[in-house]
C-alpha cells in the first residue's frame, strides 16, 4: 500500500506526454480497454465462477466501471479544465475521509479516534504541499462548477472503493474482477469516445503519445489499481483509502525527479505530516469482506 500511490502518481509524468494529443473520453477508453484485454487471461481462467457471479451481479460490475473508469477516468479531466490543480487536488484528496463517513452512515461502522486524528494530520500535510506552505491561501480559493464536480469525483472514488469489496464479488480473484470492471468501464466510455472521434477531437498520433499511453496502462492502471484494490479487499476501504494521502508527496518526488521542478521546505513539512498521519491512524487489520459491515478494526 506504500508503493501503490507512487504507481498512481506516475500518471503525472505520463499524462504530460499525451494530454494535449487526446480527448478525455478517448484516452480513458484506450486506457481501460487495454487493461481489460491485458487481464482477460485471468478472467478466462475463472470463467465458470465468473459467469455465475457476473450474471447475478452485472449491475454492480457496471456501476463499478462507471464510477471508477467513466467518472474518475474521464470526467475528472473535464473538471480540471474548470478549476485549478490546487483546488482539484485538495478536494479529491478528501476521498479517504468520505469513505469513513459513508461506511459510518450506511454500514454502521464506528470511526475510531485514532483514525480521525491520523486522517486530519495527513490531510493537513496534503494542504501544506498543495498550498505551498501558505495555509492562509485557503481563504482565497474560489468555489466553481469544477470544484463541485471534483467533490462528486471524490464521492465516486470513495463509493467505488467500498463497493469493490462487496461480498457477492469476493470469490473472484482480484485480477479477474479487475478485468470485468475495466471491461465494463470501457463499454460505458465507448459511445463518448466514438462521439469525440466523429467530432474530430484530438487523437493520439505520435510515438511519444502512444508511449505515454502505454505507461498509463501499465503503471498508472494495471499495477496501481491492482495494488489498491488488493488493499481494499485485504484491509477494507477505509484503511486502504488513507494511503491515498501519499499521492501529493509522491507527485512532488516524480515532478522533481522527472520534470525538473524544485523541492522546497514546505514539501518536506507536508511529507512529514502525511507520513505521521498515516502512522498515527494505523493500517487496519486484514478481514473477510462479509465482516466489513460490523468490524471497526478495518
Amino acid at each position: 500500500m506504500l508503493v501503490t500511490p507512487l504507481l498512481f502518481s506516475t500518471n503525472l509524468v505520463f499524462g504530460r506526454g499525451v494530454v494535449d494529443e487526446g480527448a478525455p473520453f478517448t484516452l480513458a477508453f484506450l486506457r481501460w480497454s487495454s487493461v481489460a484485454v491485458a487481464l482477460s487471461p485471468f478472467l478466462l481462467l475463472e470463467r465458470r465462477t465468473a459467469f455465475a457471479i457476473l450474471r447475478g451481479n452485472a449491475a454492480l460490475v457496471v456501476l463499478l466501471g462507471f464510477l471508477g473508469m467513466w467518472l474518475c477516468g474521464a470526467i475528472v479531466y473535464l473538471a480540471l479544465g474548470m478549476t485549478t490543480a490546487t483546488n482539484g487536488t485538495l478536494i479529491f484528496t478528501t476521498s479517504p475521509v468520505i469513505i469513513l463517513f459513508i461506511e459510518a452512515i450506511f454500514r454502521g461502522r464506528s470511526i475510531r479516534r485514532r483514525e480521525a486524528i491520523g486522517s486530519a494530520i495527513a490531510f493537513v500535510g496534503v494542504a501544506v504541499i498543495v498550498l505551498k506552505g501558505d495555509l492562509g491561501a485557503l481563504r482565497t480559493l474560489d468555489v466553481n462548477a469544477g470544484d463541485l464536480i471534483m467533490l462528486g469525483m471524490a464521492v465516486a472514488w470513495a463509493t467505488y472503493s467500498i463497493l469493490y469489496r462487496s461480498p457477492p464479488l469476493a470469490t473472484l480473484s482480484n485480477l479477474a474482477l479487475f478485468c470485468a470492471v475495466a471491461a465494463a468501464g470501457a463499454l460505458t466510455l465507448l459511445p463518448f469516445a466514438a462521439g469525440e472521434f466523429l467530432l474530430a477531437e484530438p487523437m493520439p498520433r505520435t510515438a511519444s503519445a502512444w508511449i505515454s499511453i502505454a505507461g498509463i496502462v501499465v503503471f498508472s492502471s494495471l499495477l496501481a489499481f491492482s495494488g489498491f484494490q488488493y488493499g481494499v479487499r485485504r484491509l477494507g476501504p477505509a484503511a486502504a483509502g488513507v494511503f491515498m494521502y501519499l499521492l501529493p508527496p509522491y507527485g512532488v518526488f516524480l515532478a522533481v525527479t522527472f520534470l525538473g521542478e524544485t523541492f522546497h521546505a514546505f514539501h518536506a513539512v507536508g511529507i512529514a505530516l502525511v507520513m505521521g498521519g498515516i502512522l498515527a491512524r494505523g493500517g487496519g487489520q486484514p478481514s473477510r469482506p462479509s465482516a466489513g459491515n460490523h468490524s471497526s478494526s478495518q
